[in-house]
């Protein structure tokens, strides 16, 4: 029996990696099963063997990618690290949560905001508030401790930082020409350095 517990446990994460490719390339809503099915080799009606609907598909991908996004991210600030450290951590663990789930991160940018107003999926704006609260967290402390400039806006700063680095979902491939943790250094390098060169 555990042999068969096995089988059905891959074949629901294949069955989610599939989906979430699905949806991350024509959307949630435009998404059929039956297009995930057919993408899966399957009848869209074997589906329904693994999951009761498309919403929990799409669940299951945004809750396995923030699960893993916050055990890494709390390792890090568990580590007491100082706030250059931190955000460097911080900033790397998301390449590699890019690399590790890229269609999530995907479907993560362009559904949130229209799943808002679903009760299923009100863990998502808590996600957003707990992200914002731990970014400006380790910037203000930053200035605080004079690791960063002291008339550094906190609030630009995490916008700028968001968005820069979520953005590369868009565009990142893994096994590309950089890997996450090089894309993170040079990311980090013109954050924290700049781009001109030093006197």
């Amino acid at each position: 029996m555990p042999t068969s517990k096995k089988t059905t446990a891959t074949r629901r994460e294949e069955l989610l990696a599939t989906a979430a490719e699905v949806f991350a390339e024509h959307g949630y809503r435009a998404t059929t099963v039956r297009r995930i099915a057919d993408e899966a080799g399957m009848l869209a009606g074997s589906l329904y063997y693994h999951f009761d609907s498309k919403e929990s598909m799409l669940d299951e991908i945004l809750t396995g990618f923030l699960d893993d996004l916050w055990a890494r991210y709390d390792a890090v600030l568990a580590a007491g690290h100082g706030p250059r450290e931190t955000v460097t951590a911080l900033v790397t663990e998301s390449f590699r949560e890019i690399d590790r789930h890229r269609p999530a991160v995907a479907l993560y940018q362009r559904e949130s905001a229209h799943l808002a107003g679903n009760p299923r999926f009100a863990y998502l704006a808590d996600s957003r508030r707990r992200f914002e609260e731990m970014w400006l967290g380790v910037l203000r402390r930053g200035v605080a401790d004079r690791a960063f400039r002291a008339d550094l806006d906190t609030r630009l700063a995490y916008r700028f930082l968001r968005d820069t680095v979520w953005v590369a979902a868009s565009w990142y491939r893994p096994g590309g020409t950089h890997s996450a943790e090089e894309i993170a250094r040079q990311y980090l390098s013109m954050v924290l350095d700049g781009i001109a060169p030093r006197p």
